[in-house]
């Protein structure tokens, strides 16, 4: 396909601005500039549609010739590398999401944050970094925003400036823009894993220990009721995801999520999912709504994303009246701190249940609280497993039966620790036997001191 055949026209326009003698100040501002002309060009001139026949290496060549094409009409001089970039993005422009399309390319980058049109930072192995990558003014950003909103059928303006959303390869995106967001668009993505994590990455990540692995591998077996507890990109669904490998193929599991991002291995699972309400502020579906119609459909395990609202209520009943094995997570900092989260959303049901009675409620229906945490090094550890033994009096009883151990931070700022058992054998042991699962003596011995 010949240049005049891709573009409208044959006659040149009138040149642009010159790169000749541009300052190296300025340089990156040129760059970008000269990016988004020639890309505004391509869209107003280029006969896009006739590059659907083609196979992506000949899209990739028939633009390589347009943006030389323009090149030379704008006399703009780039060198070799900068031409080559400039042809990257300018398809990644026209055929993926701009600035942000090889960040999705890289498999180490776990989240992805956009401070407005001039600032993106990544995640990387736990540690936030800044990238050079930018867009070239928040209209632009706006562009790419709109570009991942509509192909999963929402929408983002002034009267909806906020969106949570799904994305279809499963990574969780958030955007809010003006008003609500004072300096321009923000954009935050939660990659997808496309290869889930399995238990002996965490065992070579030093998450937890072959014990603990053990431990909570016979304790999802023995249907135990399990919450996972920690903070903001901790990995509470990571190892949600990696303790439901451990239920057995032949039940029936439904999960509930807001957005979805379990990636269950079992054949008999049913995946649901929330509805936000629509622009009427119709039609909305809570986790509460499922949790209710997950009881009518015949679960053997209900697994919840995260409880973090009204629909705790539900799910301690359901824990409470045969649904044993229930896995769900929480935000908060410790054990305790994740009890007394619970209560508050009970509350929140606008039910009116004497304290105790509410408390009570919670610890008859929890046998497990994991601890997990990411440390100052970026690294995530179960920081404790602790047993909810029972009341005494109006206090939740809870026992830790491992814990991480932190010593101090080495010249390269890793963490240093260890896990431990406390020595306290559990009172689900006796559970775990029951099941057929053996329990070795060894496994609760207090070790690391």
């Amino acid at each position: 396909m010949a240049i005049k055949d891709l573009l409208n026209r044959t006659s040149p326009e009138t040149p642009g601005a010159q790169g000749k003698g541009q300052p190296e100040s300025d340089k990156s501002n040129f760059f970008y500039e000269i990016k988004h002309k020639i890309h505004g060009r391509l869209v107003e001139e280029a006969n896009l549609a006739a590059l659907d026949t083609l196979e992506p290496d000949e899209i990739r060549s028939e633009i390589e010739n347009v943006v030389e094409y323009y090149l030379k009409e704008e006399q703009a001089l780039l060198n070799e590398e900068e031409q080559q970039l400039l042809i990257n993005e300018i398809l990644d422009e026209l055929m993926g999401l701009g600035p942000l399309e090889p960040f999705f390319k890289d498999p180490t980058i776990s989240d992805v944050l956009v401070n407005t049109y001039n600032q993106i930072y990544v995640e990387r192995f736990g540690l936030l970094e800044e990238t050079n990558s930018r867009f070239v003014d928040n209209a632009h950003l706006m562009n790419i925003i709109d570009r991942i909103i509509s192909r999963i059928g929402r929408r983002v303006d002034e009267s909806t400036p906020m969106v949570d959303a799904r994305l279809p390869d499963g990574s969780r995106v958030n955007a809010i823009i003006p008003p609500l967001a004072i300096d321009g668009p923000m954009l935050s993505i939660r990659r997808f894993s496309v290869s889930p994590l399995k238990m002996e990455d965490l065992i070579n990540y030093k998450t937890l220990t072959p014990d603990i692995a053990q431990l909570l591998s016979g304790c999802v077996k023995a249907k135990l009721n399990i919450m996972i507890s920690g903070g903001t990109g901790a990995g509470k669904t990571t190892l949600l995801n990696i303790l439901s490998a451990n239920i057995p193929g032949n039940e029936r599991i439904i999960t509930i999520e807001d957005s979805a991002e379990l990636q269950l291995q079992q054949e008999h699972v049913i995946r649901l999912e929330t509805r936000p309400p629509s622009i009427e502020g119709t039609g909305q579906v809570t986790q509460r709504d499922l949790v209710r119609n997950s009881l009518r459909m015949r679960p053997d395990r209900i697994i919840i994303g995260e409880v973090r609202g009204s629909e705790a209520f539900d799910m301690l009943q359901a824990m409470n009246t045969g649904h044993e094995g229930s896995l769900t997570t929480i935000h908060a900092n410790t054990p305790r701190d994740s009890l007394t989260r619970l209560e508050s959303m009970i509350l929140m049901t606008g039910i009116n249940l004497p304290e105790t009675a509410m408390r009570f409620m919670v610890s008859s229906a929890l046998n497990l609280i994991i601890q997990i945490s990411r440390l100052t090094d970026g690294s995530r550890k179960v920081t404790s497993i602790s047993e909810v033994v029972g009341m005494e009096g109006d206090v939740i009883t809870l026992q830790d039966i491992f814990v991480f151990e932190k010593k101090g931070i080495d010249r390269d700022g890793k963490v240093i620790g260890e896990h431990r058992s406390t020595g306290i054998r559990p009172k689900f042991s006796g559970q775990l036997e029951l099941a057929g699962i053996e329990v070795p003596e060894t496994l609760f011995t207090d070790y690391g001191r």
